[in-house]
């Protein structure tokens, strides 16, 4: 047999078994099953509590966050859309149906609101602390005023825009941790880790990157909350003297 028929012969039987080996598949599929895990962080082959703690660990090193969502705190609910980072945070947070603004930049805090926001009344008719009067109002419409660090609500006003505070709070679930369901948050694939089936929380980590955490849905129905922007720096500083107001020790009262 010449070498050119063997070459034909060998290059027939090539095609021919390659031409079985492609329909056994197409008939078949794969002889083995694709790795979930391909691409990923490898988040997925891990068990919950250690998803959490990467998780968790990946938050605290990030150097800022966006927060969005609702947060349920001593029977209040809070509407949130902040940005945070180390050296402070700004956003809205909506409550009662009153929506304020707040900037921190270092230790001093300022809140920016409408004039409605400052002459809101309490159900007996009567001023809220920290409300002013009409004329007050007018002049504090649009402005940021300075939060004094003496006055009662400086903690908690501050609170919304620390994210070493925040996320402490938020990013712990409770009871016994499992995996759940695979699945796509905010564009990112995602794997999603319950404590006590879902009723100590529910955390959805990022399977892409680093583990971040992408959204969470807090325990007892504390609110839900998405997390993105992780590491994207943003612009803060106070805002200038013409757009701020200083009452000194405490905020205007009526």
């Amino acid at each position: 047999m010449s070498l050119v028929r063997r070459t034909r012969r060998t290059a027939l039987v090539s095609a021919v078994c390659a031409g079985l080996v492609i329909g056994v598949t197409g008939l078949t599929g794969c002889s083995s099953e694709e790795d979930p895990d391909a691409g990923t962080n490898g988040m997925g082959k891990l068990s919950a509590a250690k998803i959490q703690s990467k998780s968790r660990a990946a938050a605290d090193s990030a150097t800022a966050v966006r927060l969005s969502g609702t947060l349920v705190s001593k029977g209040h609910t809070y509407k949130l859309d902040m940005r945070l980072k180390d050296e402070g945070g700004t956003g809205s947070v909506t409550s009662k149906g009153e929506t304020f603004q707040l900037l921190r930049v270092g230790k001093q805090l300022f809140l920016k609101a409408d004039s409605a926001f400052w002459t809101h009344k309490d159900a007996k008719g009567g001023q809220k602390p920290g409300k002013a009067d009409g004329a007050a109002a007018a002049k504090l419409d649009g402005k940021y005023v300075k939060v004094p660090q003496e006055d009662a609500s400086y903690q908690q006003l501050s609170g919304f825009t620390d994210k070493d505070v925040l996320l402490a709070g938020m990013l712990t679930l409770h009871g016994e941790l499992a995996t759940g369901d695979r699945g796509t948050t905010s564009g990112n694939p995602s794997i999603e880790i319950t404590g006590d089936k879902g009723a100590g929380g529910t955390l959805d980590v990022s399977l892409k990157g680093k583990p971040y955490p992408l959204s969470l849905e807090r325990a007892g129905d504390a609110g839900t909350l998405r997390l993105s922007d992780w590491g994207r720096d943003f612009p803060l500083s106070e805002p200038d003297k013409d757009e701020m107001v200083d009452y000194g020790e405490q905020l205007p009262e009526s």
